[in-house]
Formats: structure tokens, sequence, C-alpha cells
């Protein structure tokens, strides 16, 4: 089998004193779509933020495409090419679509999905229609939207797409969930952290489970869709 694209080995991470985290490890194949699950506070956040270096103190193993980045800082694990989408978007609401799309540009990379603004506006045909349009005069939902596609523009090879359904109309976590197959197509590899049992189970090739901060499940995606017992323990569907 081929080796990893990213490879999350005994991490721990803290906030504080207070540890949020405990020994999580994980894996995402390349152009696989990996989803890590679990209710509110459960640590999917405090776990792509570590694995993106946003985290002041955290422990183990991180590698990428190969390489270490468990001591790197966030700019230089951009330009690695790992993606970050973070839950609360982040847009420059101030910036026009177009100018928001252009902060996050970077060169192509050799066996990554190349992105322009024109292709992202076929993914997001919304976005098309208002490139002149400012990050806060936007809906949630388009902030949503343009926050994938600013970070898509640095042509990652893997994206961490924290809570893409969260708080967003039922049209757009459809919209979200057609986007995230498109871009399986596209050969990307995605870390997806969601609470949406359905959203995850559609677009999903294998799930982890976090609860309390430790991985509890860790397999194919329709093989926890049958277990009844897990979803109802740490998910509660």
């Amino acid at each position: 089998m081929n080796a990893p694209l990213l490879k999350v080995d005994g991490l721990n991470a803290f906030y504080g004193r207070a540890q949020i985290l405990f020994d999580v490890s994980l894996e995402v194949g390349r152009g696989e779509v990996v989803a890590l699950m679990g209710r509110n506070g459960a640590g999917k956040s405090t776990t792509m933020k570590s694995i993106m270096g946003l985290m002041a103190r955290r422990e183990g193993a991180i590698h990428f495409d190969g390489a270490d980045i468990s001591a790197l800082p966030p700019h230089r694990i951009a330009r690695m090419g790992l993606g970050y989408v973070p839950e609360d978007r982040r847009v420059f609401s101030g910036l026009t679509v177009m100018e928001n799309l252009d902060t996050g540009r970077q060169p192509e990379r050799a066996g990554a999905p190349a992105w322009t603004p024109d292709k992202l506006f076929q993914l997001f045909p919304n976005l098309g229609e208002m490139p002149q349009r400012l990050g806060g005069q936007m809906s949630g939902g388009e902030q949503q939207m343009l926050t994938v596609s600013r970070t898509l523009m640095g042509n990652p090879y893997l994206v961490l797409l924290d809570e893409p359904s969260e708080g967003v109309a039922p049209l757009i976590v459809e919209q979200m969930a057609n986007m995230i197959l498109e871009l399986k197509r596209e050969g990307l590899s995605i870390l997806l952290s969601e609470q949406n049992f359905h959203f995850a189970e559609l677009v999903s090739d294998r799930a982890y489970v976090l609860e309390k901060g430790q991985i509890r499940y860790g397999g194919a995606m329709h093989e926890l869709a049958r277990d009844d017992g897990v979803r109802r323990a740490y998910l509660g569907v």
C-alpha cells in the first residue's frame, strides 16, 4: 500500500494546563475523504488546529507527504500544500471575492489539482455571480464557499475542512457535499470534521470518532453506518 499522505501518531494537545487530546492517531490516504466525527467539544477542531501548527502546546508526531511537520509553524505547513478551512470562516470582510481569492494564491504543485478563479466559479456558481462583492456583505453560506475557494487557490494536496455544514442553509449543505465529491474526483485528499452524520456518510471513505479527546472508532464509513452501538454511544444518532 502507498504511504498515507497525512499520518498523525500519539497526538496530545493542551489549552494551558488542560489536556484536550489524548494520543490521537489517524491517517489520510491520497485521494481519500476521511471524516473526523464527534459531538461538540470532542476535540475535532483542536485536532485540526494541532495538525496545522496552531496550538501553542502539542505533542506527538505529524507527518505530511513524508515530511515531519510536528514542529513547523503554520505558514510553512501551508506552503507544503496542506490547506485549512476553519470553522469560523475568517473571510476578509473589507475585500472583494476576487481579492479574497488572491490572498490564498500559491504556485501550482506537481500531483495536486490546479485551481483558478474561473475553475472555482464553476465549482461555486454563486461566487461567480458576485466577484466584486465584499466579503462582509455575503451570507454565511457564501462566506463558507469563499473560504473553501480561497484555500483551494493554494493548490493543496490535502485540505482540513472544519464543520463545512455547520450553520448554513440546507441548500448550501447539499452544494458543499457535491463540492467535496467533486474535489475527490479531482484527486484532492480531505480530512473532514463533521457532526452531521448523513453529510459525512455521503462523502467519506473512512471515519474516526472522537469522544473526550480520544479516538473511539476508526474504520470504513459504511461499517460505522451499520454500527448502531458506536453511533448511539459517541454521536447520539
